[in-house]
């Protein structure tokens, strides 16, 4: 990992809902300068590429590499908690699942467990949810400092009228949602029109305002890891808080060789410009060995910085549940059955 550039890093900036709510702890700007972008520089984009066979290689070496065990294991799968954006997308959502989810949010791992861990309250990351459900859920939340997050711009397939994609976003600020998981237009990508995926994302990152924008790619939908680490690239100019990898609608979701070249392309703009941007995998991340390896990633390709809530979440929902499991089994040596430990 390169040393810190001097002269970007924020001591104390002004954050969302005040100092005093505890919710700064998972933005940005508290502890760094938000990414305001960058002009989009076509050289710095065309000059990424992806050795893809050795990007494979590298991922799949990983899980016998790093390997954690007993308080250890216990220890990284709480920090996991912390990291996860409680999700719930799914047609027949209804404002009582939303609730509850809610309510798994604020307690997501039983208080005997954590009594026998040692550890007082967790929470999670966020809980992310539809526009429709976002006043449920920030009612929901109040007083508890987690953020509510609303996938926007006609999710998942980004296939609206563009206007209604930058109004729906206008909506889900306006009613109360701090953070907006945004998707890009795939066509772009796999046009190599890197102006037109500029310009979309900086008029999304516009509407945001002050709520931050975690830009989805869909990068089981980009035809190559070439593609991933240039859209990364241009979506980091453009203004994204964080990158994000899939909707978890799409057939290939989150995957370590993606995550790897996300991880690099984030490196790479932190090194040009002093910004730090947060990483998202999202989709098919259920097991908490799973979250594990995903950690490993993290912590070996932009260190230890990268581990807290303001720049890195899974976007997972039946995660929580395993991990809450494997803790039980940790203090008591037994495998407990999934219903002791519903997500909502």
């Amino acid at each position: 990992m390169a040393t810190e550039l001097p002269g970007r890093q924020a001591t104390g900036a002004a954050t969302d809902g005040g100092a005093g709510d505890g919710a700064g702890a998972r933005l940005p700007q508290l502890h760094d300068a938000r990414n305001p972008g960058t002009d989009l520089d076509l050289d710095w984009v065309m000059s990424a590429q992806a050795n893809t066979s050795a990007i494979e290689r590298r991922a799949a070496t990983l899980p016998a590499r790093r390997t954690v065990k007993k308080a250890h294991q216990a220890a990284w799968l709480l920090k996991a908690v912390t990291l996860i954006d409680l999700t719930t997308l799914s047609g027949d959502d209804t404002p009582g699942r939303v609730r509850r989810l809610c309510a798994k949010a604020r307690r997501p791992v039983r208080d005997d467990l954590l009594e026998a861990l040692g550890m007082g309250p967790v929470t999670v990351g966020a809980v992310c949810v539809y526009h429709e459900m976002v006043p449920v859920a920030v009612e929901a939340l109040a007083g508890s400092g987690i953020p509510v997050a609303a996938v926007s711009t006609g999710f998942p397939a980004g296939l609206s009228p563009f206007r209604l994609r930058v109004a729906e976003i206008g909506e889900s600020v306006a009613a109360g949602a701090r953070e907006i998981d945004i998707v890009i237009s795939r066509r772009h990508v796999l046009t190599g029109n890197w102006r037109a995926l500029y310009d979309e994302l900086r008029e999304f990152r516009a509407a945001c305002g002050e709520a931050h924008m975690k830009a989805i790619l869909a990068t089981g939908e980009l035809g190559s890891l070439r593609n991933v680490a240039r859209a990364s690239l241009v979506a980091m100019m453009a203004g994204a808080d964080f990158i994000k990898t899939s909707t978890g609608k799409e057939a290939v979701n989150a995957t370590l060789p993606v995550s790897l070249v996300m991880l690099r392309a984030i490196r790479d703009y932190f090194e040009r410009t002093g910004y730090r941007v947060g990483y998202k995998p999202a989709g098919g991340i259920s097991k908490a060995k799973d979250a594990l390896n995903y950690l490993a990633l993290l912590r070996e390709e932009l260190g230890r910085r990268w581990m807290e809530p303001d720049l890195f979440r899974f976007g997972a929902s039946s995660l929580l549940g395993d991990i809450e499991r494997q803790l039980e089994h940790h203090v008591t040596g037994r495998y407990s059955a999934a219903w002791r430990h519903p997500m909502g």
